[in-house]
């Protein structure tokens, strides 16, 4: 069983990860199933890896875990950031993209300390350079919903983009721009 800070210890860096989701079929898929083929298709990261040690400065309390996490997902200490997330989408016709979600790692549940030491507990061995996802990151207001499924509310809100544009859905010749950083004084990681 790792321990919270053999896990910590683990953690080489973050990047930016997008699971693209084929929505359609996971609906189609969900029950009885779950999520499976429709997470099957492809995988997007950034091309660069922030370290853990570069985030230090920005290390914070996540949210209030009610109920109470179980003895082994019990953390000593803050395992969350303070790292700013945008995503920007940007219709086939657009000349710029439109932010359509501002959120913030910080609103993580789950630590990433936790999700690998959750992880971990089942006896899967963990090898130097896997990857992990952390999750949709949203936040407790609208525009911190860190999905197209959930900004759009299934399809029944869409996006309003530029020059009477929407998106409920990406479409062929759509584009997204993900950001992440965390601001110190005077400096951003």
């Amino acid at each position: 069983m790792l321990t919270e800070a053999q896990a910590e210890e683990m953690i080489f860096g973050f990047v930016i990860l997008n699971d693209w989701s084929a929505r359609d079929i996971q609906q189609w898929e969900y029950v009885p199933l779950g999520p499976f083929q429709a997470k099957a298709f492809a995988t997007s990261i950034s091309p660069w890896v922030v370290t853990r040690e570069a985030l230090e400065p920005f290390r914070m309390q996540g949210p209030v875990q009610q109920p109470e996490p179980l003895a082994y997902l019990k953390q000593v200490r803050p395992n969350n950031y303070d790292l700013a997330l945008d995503v920007g989408l940007r219709a086939g016709a657009m000349n710029e993209a439109k932010t359509i979600c501002s959120t913030n790692f910080k609103y993580m549940y789950w630590s990433s300390v936790q999700q690998l030491v959750h992880h971990a507990s089942s006896g899967c061995a963990m090898n130097v350079g896997d990857l992990l996802g952390s999750g949709t990151i949203s936040g407790p207001e609208k525009h911190q919903r860190g999905s197209l499924l959930e900004i759009s509310w299934n399809g029944t809100e869409p996006v309003e983009l530029a020059d009477g544009v929407t998106r409920s859905f990406l479409e062929n010749g759509d584009s997204l721009v993900m950001r992440g950083w965390c601001q110190g004084d005077g400096y951003r990681v």
